[in-house]
């Protein structure tokens, strides 16, 4: 895994530590930690979309903070889980995951007429 993807993964991490930050914070204190998160987080974002295609980047990003979010709301805070709920985290991941398969298909379209 190269240094970029190190990123993407950092910074599904880190939104998933402030987000659950949102739900906990109750004191002006917590958010001293919240904030400097947030920056982090978006300092690793910037990073991965250097050299990685933005759109994937985020794309990664978003589904990790969503599907994330929906399984520390069931599993940590209590929330419901539901067929619908799973299904359509599923295709979010599916989404991404296909989203990838395109662009490394256009990129090695790319390479190939360069030949």
């Amino acid at each position: 895994m190269n240094k970029a993807w190190f990123y993407v993964v950092l910074t599904s991490i880190f939104e998933l530590f402030w987000i659950f930050g949102f739900n906990v914070a109750n004191t002006w204190w917590h958010w001293l930690i919240i904030i400097p998160l947030i920056f982090i987080d978006f300092i690793f974002l910037s990073k991965a979309c250097e050299t990685l295609p933005t759109g994937t980047v985020y794309a990664i990003f978003a589904a990790a903070g969503t599907v994330g979010t929906a399984l520390m709301d069931v599993f940590i805070f209590g929330g419901d889980f539901s067929f619908s709920k799973g299904f359509f985290m599923t295709v979010i991941v599916a989404g991404v995951i296909a989203l990838k398969l395109a662009d490394n298909n256009v990129n090695n379209t790319s390479e190939k007429e360069v030949d």
